[in-house]
C-alpha cells in the first residue's frame, strides 16, 4: 500500500530533539523527484502527506514512528476527519508571505475533508516566540497586541472565505470547517499556580534546555528571559488545550517551530494518552537566505494598506526560473499535471513568464480576491504597458497604491492651461529655463506619453483623462498624480 511505502521511505532527522532520549525524532520527508519524473498512475496516491510530500509542502512529521504506523493511516481518504491548528502570533498587524505556507497547509487539510483552527497568539505574543532569534523581542504593551490580534484575525477570516468561494468547487464533496480562535480567551484566563502546577509538572526541564533554540540564546551574550524560556510550555498548552475542547491532534508549523512543537506532543501524551502530531512547513527565504519576515525587514505584508495587490503580484511575477515550479508546488492549488504544462510551455516560450504570471495570479487571487487580482492586473498595464485605457480604469486607491511615495496635488482646469502650467502648478519642474528645457528635452510624459512642446494647452481625454486624473512623469521615476476638479 501506498501508506507503508511513504514510511519506509522517510528518514530520521538528527539533531532536532538536542541530547535528550525521551521522544523519537522526527520524519524527514524526502526530497521528491520532479513530478513529471513519476510515474503518472504513483501521483496522489496514498492521502493528505503523501500528496504534500510529493508537492513538498510537508517538511517533516512529527513522531516518525507514529507517522508510519498511525498518521498516515488517519489521513487515509475515507476515514472520519482528524482536527489540526497551526498558530500566528500577532507581533505586526498583518500576515506576511512568510506565513502563507501555514495557511496553505491549513487550507490542504480542509480540502482533504479535515476540520481546521488558525490560532491567533493574543497571549503568547506577549511573551515572544525565541525560536530562529538571537534576541529578545521588543515588548508590546497590551492594548497593541490585542489590535494586531483583531487585524489578524480578519486577515485570516479573508484568507478562509476567499479560498472557500474562489477555489472550491461548489456540488462536491464537502470542505472541512474552519474556526479563527484566540488564545487568549484561555491562557489569558488560567491561573499562574494551576498552570505551574498542571502543565509545567509535566514538562521537563531537561528536555525545554536541550532545545536547539533555547541552546543558542542561552550561549548569546544577551542570554535567555524566563518569559522566553517559558513560551515553549504556553504554546504547548494551547495544543492540549485544543484537544481537549476540539479534538485537535495535529499541529502544524514552520521549520523553526519543530522544537514547541515537540514539547505540545510531550505535554498532551502526557496529560492525556492519546497520540498526536506535529507537521512543519518550509520556510520562505529571500535570495540572500534570509528568512521573510518584519524581525529581517523583508516582509511582503498581505494586507492592502501594507503591501499592495500590485505589489504582490509582482514579488511573485519576478521569481526566478530556479525557484518558480517549486512556488507553483506550495504557493498554489494547481495540479501537479497542470504545472507540468505550465512548465514544459515555458521552456518553450520563456519569454512569456508564463509560470511567473500563473504563480502570482493565483496568490494575488487567494489574499485580496478577484477584485484585487483584477486591480493588480490593471495596475500593472498602466505602468509598464503605458495603457490610457488601464490607467482611465483605475480607482483613486489603485492609483495611490501603484505610486506610493508620489506626490498628489488637486488642480483646477483654467481656459488655454498648458503643459508647461500644469508642470510648474504641480510643482515638478523648477521654474525659469531649467524647467522649460526639461520638457523641450524629452524629460517630461503624461499618462504614458512624451510631450516635448512646453506651449501645447491641455486637452481633455488626452492629457486629462476620462476619470479626472493625469499622470505626470518627469525623468524615469519621478510620478506626480494630479487630479482636476470641476472637469
Amino acid at each position: 500500500m501506498a501508506a507503508p511505502t511513504l514510511g519506509r521511505r522517510c528518514v530520521r532527522a538528527a539533531g532536532l530533539w538536542g541530547v535528550s532520549r525521551r521522544a523519537p525524532p522526527p520524519l524527514r520527508l524526502p526530497h521528491r523527484q520532479r513530478a513529471h519524473e513519476q510515474p503518472r498512475r504513483a501521483r496522489g496516491a496514498g492521502g493528505l502527506l503523501a500528496a504534500q510530500c510529493e508537492r513538498g509542502l510537508f517538511q517533516e512529521v512529527f513522531p516518525a514512528q507514529g507517522t508510519e504506523e498511525q498518521l498516515l493511516e488517519l489521513l487515509e481518504p475515507g476515514r472520519p476527519p482528524l482536527t489540526a491548528y497551526c498558530g500566528f502570533d500577532p507581533t505586526a498587524d498583518s500576515l506576511h508571505v512568510g506565513h502563507l505556507l501555514a495557511v496553505m497547509a491549513l487550507l490542504h487539510f480542509q480540502r482533504a475533508g479535515h476540520n481546521v483552527l488558525a490560532v491567533v497568539g493574543g497571549a503568547t505574543a506577549r511573551l515572544g516566540d525565541p525560536s530562529g532569534r538571537q534576541r529578545a523581542r521588543e515588548p508590546l504593551p497590551a492594548e497593541q497586541v490585542r489590535e494586531h490580534a483583531r487585524a489578524l484575525r480578519a486577515g485570516l477570516e479573508r484568507l478562509l472565505e476567499n479560498h472557500r468561494e474562489l477555489f472550491w468547487a461548489a456540488g462536491g464533496r464537502p470542505l472541512g470547517g474552519a474556526a479563527v480562535l484566540d488564545n487568549a480567551a484561555w491562557l489569558g484566563r488560567q491561573p499562574l499556580l494551576d498552570f505551574l502546577g498542571g502543565a509545567g509538572g509535566r514538562l521537563r526541564m531537561g528536555t525545554l534546555l536541550s532545545r536547539q533554540s533555547c541552546q543558542a540564546r542561552l550561549r548569546s551574550p544577551e542570554g535567555m528571559s524566563l518569559a522566553e524560556f517559558l513560551y515553549p510550555a504556553l504554546q504547548a498548552y494551547d495544543f492540549l488545550h485544543l484537544h481537549r475542547h476540539h479534538g485537535c491532534r495535529i499541529q502544524l508549523g514552520g521549520a523553526d517551530q519543530m522544537g514547541n512543537i515537540m514539547s505540545g506532543y510531550e505535554l498532551v501524551t502526557k496529560t492525556t494518552g492519546t497520540d498526536v502530531f506535529g507537521i512543519t512547513v518550509p520556510l520562505i527565504t529571500s535570495t540572500t537566505g534570509d528568512k521573510l519576515g518584519k524581525t529581517a525587514g523583508n516582509a511582503v505584508w498581505l494586507n492592502r494598506d501594507k503591501t499592495s495587490p500590485f505589489e504582490l503580484y509582482q514579488f511573485f511575477v519576478r521569481q526566478q526560473d530556479n525557484i518558480v515550479e517549486k512556488y507553483l508546488k506550495l504557493f498554489t492549488f494547481l495540479p501537479l499535471e497542470e504545472i507540468d504544462h505550465i512548465m514544459e510551455m515555458h521552456a518553450k516560450e520563456p519569454e512569456k513568464w508564463g509560470p511567473q504570471k500563473r504563480l502570482a495570479a493565483e496568490v494575488t487571487k487567494l489574499v485580496h480576491g478577484r477584485e484585487g487580482l483584477e486591480s493588480a492586473k490593471r495596475c500593472t498595464k498602466a505602468l509598464y504597458s503605458s495603457s490610457v485605457e488601464a490607467l482611465e480604469a483605475m480607482s483613486d486607491q489603485e492609483l495611490h497604491e501603484l505610486f506610493r511615495q508620489a506626490p498628489s496635488a488637486e488642480l483646477m482646469l483654467e481656459p488655454g492651461m498648458t503643459v508647461l502650467d500644469l508642470c510648474r502648478k504641480a510643482n515638478a519642474i523648477p521654474d525659469g529655463p531649467s524647467g522649460y528645457q526639461k520638457i523641450t528635452h524629452g524629460g517630461v510624459s503624461i499618462n504614458g506619453t512624451r510631450v516635448t512642446n512646453p506651449e501645447a494647452v491641455l486637452i481633455l481625454g488626452q492629457h486629462i483623462l476620462k476619470n479626472g486624473v493625469s499622470l505626470l512623469r518627469i525623468g524615469k521615476k519621478n510620478y506626480y498624480i494630479i487630479k482636476w476638479l470641476q472637469l
